[in-house]
């Protein structure tokens, strides 16, 4: 959240810079120390009066130990690299945007919030690195050297004030070694290569005993959802289609980071694309991000018309919708893919694919934009009515001083706007939907029984009416539609 974390700076990080700033005693001593004797012996006035939080970079550069240059500063986190100017003065200035900043703690938390607006400080001489070593080591290189009676080097990394919270030791070498997803053009990494098996075994089941084309899964094969806090430190062994209950902003005593509004055609089109075949579909969310407002509105859906896996008709497929968003003037704002027969909700596999995407969307720029997934069940009888239930979901990284668990599944809040007419963009899409699925083997049979009373059709038509636009003149096309679901099977 850019405006929200340029906002902070009169919050945790102006107290961080502030208190980087309480050096009362260090000039009078300095001055004092060459007064008195025309030395500075080790150990003497300065690296008495001193305290780690008096140890800035200003005391560093006077001493010699760092060098006022240009990009010789830098953090790693989440697989994002920011670089920075050191001045002469101490400050920092990010080369990004130009901004300065008098601490590495305020740096630090600035460019983590960036990535993750959850995020309450920066730990900054334990992130932030002077021609790649830690800024933490060359710190330890001072006291050793002005206080050899100092504590230990390793009780003494952290200023005062940052001791409580875990440096992320292994985020470079976790980036190096592929453990954290390096961001890349979000064109190179395709939802539909990311999707998942369609009707996946309950957790308990052995891996691998899921192989085979989508149609031949047992659809009535149902997977319990688990709660995030039972899942612990990632395990190898455990289903990736494991599914996981999403967690509410308000039940950890946060705040949402971003509004959503999403337009009531986006999910028409989504919900009718999920439910033609008994596989999983996936599709990419088209709108636009007011950084003002901190508001994402979602415009436009852009289903993809390949079978999972084909990654050739996958690459011209995403081409045509890189080309649609640019003629609309809509930004990637997000992704879609469903669960034909089982409940909207994320699995593990779901969930390190959104941590992916919502870094990777960020690409280049400075400020935070959020990227959203939607899941839907458009066949699962657990929904209440023949309503397809589409979820929002979002991912926040897990605690860092558990690197090592799974991203949380956050429930999202979202306005539904009721658009004014159907227009000729979803209608086609509509159309070439139809025109792909017609005589596939795992097609929905929009005649047969869905219920004791109701047809796959009246299925789809129920849960398609709660998402029409206020002009229903549209309803004689989505009849013709209607009709050639019945003929395509």
């Amino acid at each position: 959240m850019a405006a929200l974390a340029a906002a902070s700076l009169g919050g945790d990080e102006a107290l961080e810079e502030e208190e980087d700033e309480l050096e009362p005693g260090l000039d009078e001593a300095e001055a004092e120390a060459e007064a008195g004797s025309g030395a500075r012996p080790a150990g003497g006035s300065r690296g008495a009066v001193l305290t780690r939080r008096g140890i800035t970079l200003r005391v560093l550069l006077r001493d010699g130990l760092l060098e006022p240059a240009r990009g010789v500063l830098s953090i790693y986190y989440l697989g994002k690299k920011f670089v920075g100017d050191l001045g002469a003065d101490g400050t920092i200035t990010w080369q990004e945007t130009g901004q300065v900043f008098n601490s590495p703690s305020a740096w630090a938390t600035h460019c983590k919030r960036l990535v993750n607006p959850a995020k309450k400080s920066g730990c900054g001489w334990a992130s932030v690195r002077y021609k790649g070593q830690k800024l933490d080591q060359y710190k330890a290189a001072w006291l050793r050297q002005h206080q050899p009676n100092a504590p230990p080097a390793d009780e003494s990394l952290a200023s005062e004030g940052e001791d409580e919270e875990v440096p992320e030791e292994e985020e470079e070498e976790a980036a190096r070694e592929g453990r954290v997803p390096v961001p890349e053009p979000v064109a190179t990494k395709k939802p539909e290569e990311r999707s998942k098996k369609q009707q996946c075994k309950s957790s308990a089941e052995p891996a691998g005993t899921e192989h085979g084309p989508p149609a031949k899964r047992m659809e009535g094969k149902g997977r319990v959802p688990v709660r995030y806090c039972s899942l612990g430190t990632r395990d190898s062994a455990r289903n990736p289609q494991t599914l996981v209950e999403v967690t509410s902003f308000a039940a950890i005593n946060k705040f949402q980071p971003f509004n959503v509004a999403i337009s009531s055609n986006v999910l028409l089109l989504l919900d009718f694309h999920s439910h033609l075949t008994r596989s999983e579909v996936v599709g990419y969310l088209g709108g636009r991000w007011d950084t003002n407002t901190q508001l994402l509105t979602v415009l436009r859906a852009f289903p993809c018309r390949t079978r999972l896996g084909d990654a050739e008709a996958a690459g011209a497929v995403e081409e045509e919708i890189c080309q649609s968003l640019f003629l609309r003037g809509l930004s990637l704002v997000g992704w879609y893919h469903s669960h034909p027969f089982g409940p909207a909700l994320p699995s593990l596999h779901d969930i390190d694919a959104q941590m992916d995407y919502q870094l990777k969307l960020q690409g280049s720029g400075n400020g935070f934009q959020p990227c959203l997934a939607l899941i839907c069940g458009p066949y699962y009888h657990g929904n209440p009515g023949v309503e397809s239930k589409i979820a929002p979901f979002w991912v926040m990284p897990p605690p860092e001083q558990r690197p090592n668990d799974y991203g949380i599944p956050m429930d999202v809040e979202v306005a539904y706007i009721q658009d004014g007419f159907l227009t000729n963009d979803v209608l086609q899409e509509m159309m070439l939907l139809v025109d792909f699925y017609k005589g596939a083997p795992d097609l929905v049979k929009f005649q047969e029984l869905w219920s004791q009373d109701q047809t796959y059709l009246d299925k789809l038509k129920g849960s398609l009416a709660s998402r029409t636009p206020k002009d229903q003149s549209f309803s004689h096309v989505l009849e013709q539609i209607f009709s050639l679901l019945k003929l395509s099977g």
